[in-house]
């Protein structure tokens, strides 16, 4: 019965981070991906030309699923508080 709470806590913190990261993630990735293809083909390799295209769309994902992640993270912490006195009584 311990393992299985514990183990049901980590799957859970691991899933909440999971989609609180992968927004930002895969859309730098993207935008990774198409500037180094755009730098391929015109032969420019200005490294700053990668950095600002990233800033730019992370500043985007924040500002239009920050609100979506933060209920996110607040949910995954309101859950784990109240199952603190469940976890505590079982050990």
């Amino acid at each position: 019965m311990n393992d299985d709470i514990i183990l049901q806590l980590g799957q859970n913190a691991l899933k909440t981070m999971a989609m609180v990261s992968a927004p930002l993630l895969l859309s730098t990735l993207i935008v990774g991906l198409i500037v180094s293809i755009f730098q391929a083909l015109t032969q420019i390799n200005e490294a700053t030309l990668t950095f600002v295209p990233k800033m730019i769309v992370m500043a985007i994902i924040l500002v239009l699923l920050g609100p979506w992640m933060l209920d996110l993270m607040k949910t995954y912490t309101v859950e784990l508080f109240d199952s603190f006195a469940t976890v505590v009584r079982s050990f």
